[in-house]
């Protein structure tokens, strides 16, 4: 079994693949332990799975998962994830604007006992105004929201011990959280500063779009992390807050009919309208929301379900086989 499994998600980066898996094998024979490359194939339209092919054909320690169709960076890392069989797993992107010459950093710092180490491109060199910028402000809220104290959630160059991973269920875009969501089970996470490199070949799949996507999910985390194992004291709190003041309303309304003999249909309408909509809007919350919350939780935490679909997988000297999920 090996010792480190480096995870690589792939789409149509086939002038980057050789390069790549030269530059990872003689990081990693360098180092001296066992270690597999795991590379992932997300849908690519170009020749990348056909190289990735030949490199498993005559390499042992690659192993190629190829999903049916374009499901993401989260979901290609998740199966990278899944598929991998060592201690110690080091993501990264496959655009080689990630230096795996910066590994052995990575390396060092779990050998130490990290759980999580997490690359930090200090000094960037990308567009100032559609990445530096927004990554910046992204960055500071995902670090007050999630209270982990580090630089750069964006980057998927990190390694992480294996049995954290476990822990951590992943769909939608959740790679980037993956620190904050590892701190909720007490995993300890550290920094290393990492080369930021301009990408030579090939086309970036980065868009202004994702920032936002981005700003979604922090959302999310900040519900996962305060309320994942109470989401009732979420849900409840606000469904209770407009059940009262339904209530409230209603009561003022009776005193208004009863004690004061007004006519509440012709004087007070708009406000029976309002204390109605709080009233249902508040057992709305109470149900409606904590059943969606948990339909959410049973499926991607108790099922496990993997949130892609996989093709094939190939590995060395073994045939091909089609996996349906």
């Amino acid at each position: 079994m090996p010792k480190y499994s480096i995870v690589v998600p792939l789409h149509n980066e086939q002038e980057n693949v050789t390069d790549l898996y030269d530059r990872l094998k003689a990081v990693m024979e360098i180092n001296g332990e066992g270690f597999e490359i795991v590379l992932v194939d997300d849908g690519s339209r170009d020749h990348t799975f056909n190289m990735l092919r030949e490199i498993a054909g005559i390499d042992s320690r690659v192993t190629v998962v190829k999903l049916r169709r374009n499901f993401g960076q989260t979901s290609a890392l998740a199966a990278g994830f899944d598929n991998s069989r060592g201690d110690y797993i080091i993501a990264m992107d496959g655009d080689l604007q990630h230096d795996p010459a910066d590994i052995p950093m990575f390396l060092e710092k779990i050998a130490e006992g990290y759980d999580i180490v997490s690359g930090w491109r200090k000094v960037r060199i990308d567009n100032l105004w559609l990445r530096r910028i927004p990554s910046k402000c992204a960055n500071w809220v995902m670090a007050k929201l999630s209270g982990v104290d580090i630089h750069d959630f964006g980057t998927t160059f990190k390694a992480y011990r294996r049995e954290i991973l476990e822990q951590v269920p992943l769909y939608g875009e959740l790679h980037r959280f993956i620190p904050a969501l590892a701190s909720w089970h007490g995993a300890s996470i550290c920094e290393v500063p990492i080369r930021n490199v301009n990408r030579e070949r090939g086309v970036s799949h980065y868009g202004i779009s994702r920032t936002f996507r981005v700003f979604f999910d922090l959302i999310t985390i900040r519900f996962l992390l305060r309320y994942l194992s109470r989401p009732l004291h979420f849900f409840g709190t606000l469904g209770m807050f407009s059940i009262f003041a339904g209530s409230g309303v209603t009561f003022w309304l009776l005193i208004e009919k009863f004690l004061r003999h007004s006519h509440v249909m012709a004087e007070h309408g708009p406000m029976m309208i309002f204390a109605a909509v709080l009233l249902l809007a508040g057992l709305n919350l109470l149900a409606v929301g904590l059943l969606g919350e948990m339909q959410v939780r049973h499926y991607h935490e108790p099922s496990r379900r993997a949130p892609y679909s996989v093709d094939r997988v190939l590995r060395s000297h073994s045939e091909e086989h089609t996996i349906s999920e």
